[in-house]
């Protein structure tokens, strides 16, 4: 690809090197081998739950009402989401 005589392109590479275990710790310690190219460099350690984390659920939207709300309830609510986001487009 001809870029004209004064372009210049820059790239640069990060590469990462990460160890990942998953592990369930039949005790309260856990004992690491940390890599010989680790030695003397800072690492983090983390650790987590993998069950607890918190999936995140979908939003959802006036469809998922459908046949929960009487007629009238529905248009109430329609109107007033119209308006709110009206209100939230506006320019200040």
């Amino acid at each position: 690809m001809y870029l004209g005589e004064k372009s210049l392109i820059f790239v640069s590479f990060i590469i990462l090197i990460m160890v990942r275990t998953v592990i369930t710790p039949m005790q309260n310690d856990i004992h690491l081998s940390i890599p010989e190219n680790y030695i003397g460099k800072k690492v983090e350690i983390t650790f987590f739950a993998i069950d607890e984390l918190v999936e995140k659920q979908p939003q959802k939207t006036l469809g998922d009402f459908l046949g929960l709300l009487a007629e009238d309830e529905f248009l109430q609510l329609k109107e007033y989401t119209q308006q709110a986001r009206k209100e939230w487009n506006r320019d200040f």
